[in-house]
């Protein structure tokens, strides 16, 4: 055999063996990205999940807290119950790093409405509506950045008819609330009559 062939030979062969090894590595990455996107997928379903039963636990305790012997022991097994605290290990290995800051700070919220209700906060007291619809934020805030990495359609309050996500406008604690406070509208100046002389008002040293 010529010289040139076997380097030609030789040469065919480390090709072809580094196009295989390139193929099995490329291969191994897209296996790796669609594994983690599954895993994603399915650990952000559950986070959101998880907190959802929390809350509607949460607000069940608000809504008849004076049933419960130990608010604080009956809110912190909501969450417990729920599974929070295991998932959100799992959202935290691996969550992109948005998907998690934002995590946490649903579930910091989260913990912020346990404690008010563990507090004794009832679900129509302002205590409890001051720290419920910051978590409701936050729980959109959620879902659209999982929607943005999922490369899904954006969402925006006014596709739900709605103006902001907290729910505030919505909600008639908080309406009645508004009502409370605002203050009473002014009288309007009625119109002189043609002819009406305009008075002024005395003053209140000198008089007129």
């Amino acid at each position: 055999m010529e010289w040139g062939t076997l380097v030609a030979t030789l040469g065919g062969g480390l090709i072809a063996i580094a196009g295989t090894v390139l193929a099995d590595r490329l291969r191994t990455r897209q296996e790796h990205r669609r594994g983690l996107e599954a895993r994603r997928r399915d650990v952000y379903t559950e986070f959101i999940a998880a907190a959802g039963a929390a809350h509607t636990e949460l607000r069940r305790l608000a809504q008849s807290g004076a049933e419960a012997t130990d608010l604080e022991e009956a809110s912190r097994r909501a969450l417990t119950d729920a599974r929070i605290y295991e998932v959100r290990e799992r959202l935290f290995l691996d969550a992109s790093a948005r998907i998690a800051g934002t995590g946490q700070t649903m579930f910091e919220r989260l913990r912020a409405l346990r404690k008010v209700v563990a507090a004794g906060a009832g679900i129509s007291t302002p205590a409890f509506h001051d720290i419920y619809h910051p978590y409701l934020d936050a729980v959109w805030a959620y879902r659209e950045a999982v929607r943005n990495e999922l490369e899904g359609p954006a969402l925006t309050p006014a596709d739900f008819g709605w103006s902001v996500w907290d729910g505030r406008e919505r909600c008639p604690h908080c309406g009645q609330r508004g009502t409370d406070t605002a203050p009473e509208p002014l009288t309007p100046p009625q119109p002189r009559a043609p002819g009406q002389q305009h008075l002024q008002p005395e003053h209140p040293r000198f008089g007129r």
